[in-house]
């Protein structure tokens, strides 16, 4: 009994901290940073939208073409949103690693995601949520976790989006249906990294605003990671994403 109300107590604590650090202006030196990353991921996500907005038009108004034409214009611009998410979390956890002090996460809730093997794996994240110890372990996993998921959504929507506009698929309608709830999934994603990315500026110090800016930069510049290439750490229930 105690055991589980201790449980209880510490999630409920951890979600006041997070909505508290959310509610919270950043100070100067970290809000221009945060406004900066998150404008970039915000305009990258609003132009996915629109292309497949138009590409799903186009396909309801029976322009086969220009619908496959579409879909191959969402696939890049889903790339650009999947590397800008990558740097952001890359460049959190590398700082991270160098003796920042970690700030509060709240486990992934399934129900934000669309996709049956996004909500498996979102719900075995929240169980290991509360099985590691620390807040750093916590912190780090959650980072491994949305890596690991934004990796294999591009890499899906990629293929997928192939497969239509080459006119390829043999189910051109549940693979139409699949870049919708991959769109879905992806903005979940996106939310997620942005709520982190605040809750982890509100604990950088400003002398190391600088520093993380240019491991950021560092981040963007990197080539884009290629489909093989393994997520932030070989942790297996990134693996639960495909």
């Amino acid at each position: 009994m105690g055991y589980e109300t201790n449980f209880v107590n510490e999630a409920l604590t951890s979600q006041d901290r997070v909505r508290d650090q959310w509610c919270a202006r950043l100070p100067e030196a970290q809000d221009r940073l945060y406004g900066s990353v998150v404008g970039d991921l915000e305009s990258s996500y609003a132009m996915l939208s629109v292309a497949l907005d138009e590409a799903f038009a186009s396909l309801s108004d029976g322009s086969l073409p220009r619908a496959r034409e579409g879909a191959a214009v969402a696939a890049d611009l889903f790339d650009r949103l999947s590397a800008g998410l990558l740097a952001a979390l890359g460049a959190v956890a590398d700082q991270t690693s160098h003796s920042q002090p970690v700030a509060d996460v709240t486990p992934l809730n399934p129900d934000f995601f669309r996709r049956e093997s996004a909500q498996r794996a979102a719900a075995w994240s929240h169980v290991l949520h509360y099985i590691l110890v620390g807040s750093r372990s916590r912190f780090l996993h959650k980072l491994e976790v949305l890596d690991g998921a934004v990796e294999a959504m591009a890499t899906e929507f990629r293929g997928t989006a192939e497969e239509i506009s080459e006119g390829s698929s043999t189910r051109p309608e549940h693979h139409w249906d699949c870049l919708d709830s991959l769109h879905y999934d992806m903005n979940t994603c996106l939310r997620e990294t942005i709520v982190i990315l605040k809750s982890f500026l509100h604990r950088l110090p400003e002398n190391e605003v600088d520093a993380f800016a240019r491991r950021l930069a560092g981040r963007r510049a990197a080539p884009a990671r290629k489909p093989s290439s393994p997520p932030l750490a070989a942790v297996p229930i990134t693996r639960a994403w495909t």
